[in-house]
């Protein structure tokens, strides 16, 4: 009995202990759903880690500070069941330092986070009497999917993809519903793009996933062949780090300006050692952490040595919050001013500057800043009229969106006006850069199609219609597979800077500063001018290439002795070219740079035709009867000579009408002198020059079936009557030539 009852007693024991544990867990997880809720994923992980009782991977201390994020969707925690909230257990977590996790709130969270995660854990129907539980990778048969799939979300919202690849795919492997999209999502983010293309193709033709992502998983297709493309191609773009000395010190450095519109001074966001404000000590937090430090403003200026040591802006615009994201103009510096204590809000200030004195900092008025919403990134044009900035506000697209707002001669504001489509999304659209030499827009977006991450994009405005164009993603190397924003760049377009996390470190997101140095573009365009009927090349023929934006820009060059030629062309322009040469008719094509982005050689060839000697029949050409009014199938045949002449501006043409031997001869010839007159006056009408052109009427005296032949046919047969329409027909004849100097601009 004493036996029996120690037994028990054991038993008994045990069952309290798991179901103490049990509880534990549940508690765990649900101080990871807070931590999750407020952003704070590295303590987030820490708790998940506890719940899993995961010691494959040490528990994280990764630190995000002031992340470049762009995504506005706030991520709802989970509701636990009301049987995990009974009680509290007073258990702590151990070993699982709790790391304050300081945010960039004028730039944002990444896209893409659930609203509520749904997770569907594997079922084992099978009975389990006297077997022991499959282990499947994670505990027993996938019990804690929820907690592995939440943070598997925790390590990719702080940019700690490896961590998140392995709980991801272990989310896969137990069918955990969406799984397949984010475990692609963060193959991308480690340029693993082929595998990306795998889960995402697979989740795409699953048809098991969520309506919304599935949407975005083609995207994110789109996004990897893009991104495999870019990077199988030319590079003609250095992009250098900047000198983590200067630039890039302390623990997160972003959002390069200029300074006045100066490329020797430059303004950019850092927190490092020396900021003004300071974050109170986490006591638990290592010794030597860095995320103490709040982020300033910072100026930078060029020397002939080179770049002098940061400077900070200091009161009254640096102060015991963040300040971010700046814009400095002569007469105004615009910012972003956040609090740790509510991720939810930012808000732009102005900074008033008058003979060099700086005045203490206005928070801009309701009309811009929304209580409760991010408004950040601001952006000032060159006039000093209009606002551009990215914000989250009511009324938008979704995420965040680019806003504009004018400005009066007085300094008032308007109304704020969304961008709309094609530049704003349902995703994010934020760091607005207008470039002032080309008028085109460059923003970072995760809504338009990516190869990982947020990417830069470039619009082009388009004047005749008072928008922006669609926007093209600049590519590799400019972006990643992380987030790249903030881009800048000189008024020659060659030089500038951006924001990346693109390079490995420890814990996540490190967000520095970069430059980029780009060779010019170039174009050009090559080719030979062949004989249409020999195929042998034709040396000394004349190519004519105008540039059709402005009608001035016009090259010509003779082909070499085996009939090559190779033309220069500008950059975002169409071209008109042609190849001629006398006795030939002349050959044509258009071409165009625009919207290209890479240097490109260009290949047209041209095949002439040797002009005959005699007439040149036109088909379709008819008259009512007795008559020589034209009919409209004959207008169509001579718009193609009108296309002829415009082509060949050098010749000089007779138009010769002909009838058939039936009727009087005087008659006839005064006939076909009226209907050639026809032909030539509908030619002028289209532009072609009277001296260019002649009529000629010539009866039945020219025909190509003589009466004799004609007479061999039963009168009014079949082929009687097709001999005499032979007869009756209109013919072109060359007969004179100029030299050839200029291209015809289209007369």
């Amino acid at each position: 009995m004493n036996h029996i009852h120690r037994n028990l007693v054991f038993v008994f024991t045990f069952l309290i202990s798991l179901n103490s544990f049990s509880q534990s867990k549940k508690l765990w997880t649900e101080e990871g759903d807070k931590c999750f809720k407020a952003q704070d994923y590295s303590t987030a992980i820490a708790w998940y880690l506890k719940a899993l009782d995961d010691t494959t991977v040490v528990n994280s201390t990764a630190v995000l500070p002031y992340e470049i994020g762009m995504a506005n969707k706030k991520f709802k925690g989970p509701t636990l069941k009301k049987e995990m909230r009974k009680g509290k257990d007073s258990t702590q977590v151990k070993d699982s330092t709790k790391v304050v996790v300081k945010k960039d709130s004028a730039v944002v969270k990444p896209i893409d986070p659930p609203k509520q995660p749904q997770v569907v854990a594997t079922k084992d129907t099978t009975s389990t009497k006297g077997k022991k539980p499959k282990k499947t990778g994670m505990k027993y048969e996938f019990p804690e999917a929820y907690v592995t799939m939440q943070l598997a979300h925790s390590y990719r919202f702080n940019s700690d993809f490896q961590g998140a690849e392995m709980y991801y795919k272990r989310c896969v492997d137990n069918n955990v519903k969406d799984a397949l999209y984010y475990y692609g999502l963060t193959l991308m983010a480690l340029k693993k793009y082929q595998g990306a293309l795998d889960a995402l193709e697979t989740y795409i033709n699953s048809n098991a996933g969520s309506d919304s992502l599935l949407t975005l998983a083609q995207k994110k297709q789109a996004g990897c062949f893009l991104a495999i493309d870019s990077l199988s191609g030319p590079r003609t773009m250095q992009i250098i780090k900047l000198d983590s000395s200067k630039f890039n010190g302390g623990n997160s450095s972003f959002g390069i300006s200029f300074y006045n519109n100066s490329p020797t001074k430059l303004l950019f966001t850092s927190a490092r050692k020396g900021s003004t404000g300071k974050i109170p000590k986490n006591p638990k937090a290592p010794k030597d952490t860095l995320t103490d430090y709040l982020c300033d403003l910072y100026s930078i200026e060029k020397s002939d040595s080179g770049w002098n040591a940061p400077v900070n802006m200091n009161r009254p615009v640096n102060s015991e919050m963040h300040e971010g994201a700046g814009f400095m103009s002569e007469r105004f510096c615009f910012f972003t001013r956040w609090s740790d204590d509510n991720a939810s809000e930012a808000f732009l200030y102005k900074v008033n500057i008058t003979e060099g004195r700086t005045f203490p900092p206005e928070k801009l008025g309701l009309l811009i800043n929304k209580v409760g919403y991010k408004t950040t990134h601001p952006f000032l044009t060159g006039d000093g009229r209009r606002l551009y900035f990215s914000s989250n506000r009511p009324g938008g697209l979704g995420g965040m969106d680019i806003w504009t707002i004018d400005i009066s001669e007085e300094g008032m504001f308007g109304e704020p006006k969304n961008l709309g489509a094609p530049v704003n999304t349902k995703g994010d659209e934020v760091t607005p850069f207008l470039h002032p030499a080309s008028s085109s827009l460059y923003f970072s977006s995760n809504g338009h199609v990516t190869i990982g991450g947020l990417d830069i994009m470039k619009s082009e405005y388009m004047a005749s219609d008072n928008v922006y164009g669609i926007p093209v993603n600049l590519n590799t190397p400019i972006n990643s597979s992380k987030d790249d924003a903030y881009l800048v760049m000189e008024n020659n377009g060659l030089r500038g800077y951006f924001t990346s996390d693109r390079d490995d470190c420890p814990g996540g997101n490190c967000y520095k500063l970069f430059s980029f140095n780009s060779q010019p573009i170039s174009f050009d365009v090559s080719g030979i001018v062949f004989d249409q009927a020999t195929n042998e090349p034709i040396a000394s023929a004349l190519i004519s290439c105008i540039n059709t934006h402005n009608g001035e820009d016009i090259n010509f060059i003779t082909t070499d002795d085996k009939g090559a030629y190779s033309i220069s062309l500008r950059t975002n322009s169409e071209y008109f070219i042609k190849a001629q040469k006398t006795k030939y008719f002349a050959d044509a094509a258009s071409l165009s740079t625009v919207g290209k982005i890479k240097s490109e050689s260009l290949q047209q060839d041209f095949f002439m035709n040797t002009i005959p000697a005699g007439e040149i029949e036109i088909n379709g050409i008819e008259y009512d009867f007795n008559s020589a009014t034209l009919r409209p199938v004959s207008m169509a045949s001579l718009d193609k000579i009108v296309d002829l002449l415009k082509l060949n501006d050098n010749l000089s043409v007779d138009l010769e009408a002909n009838t058939d031997s039936r009727g009087n001869d005087q008659y006839n010839l005064k006939l076909s002198q009226a209907r050639a007159q026809s032909c030539v006056d509908y030619l002028i009408s289209k532009g072609i020059a009277a001296t260019r052109l002649k009529s000629k009427g010539l009866g039945e005296t020219n025909p190509l079936i003589l009466e004799v032949d004609i007479n061999k046919f039963p009168k009014k047969s079949e082929e009687w009557e097709a001999a005499h329409q032979k007869n009756r027909r209109t013919a072109l004849r060359i007969v004179g030539q100029t030299d050839i100097k200029i291209i015809n601009k289209g007369k």
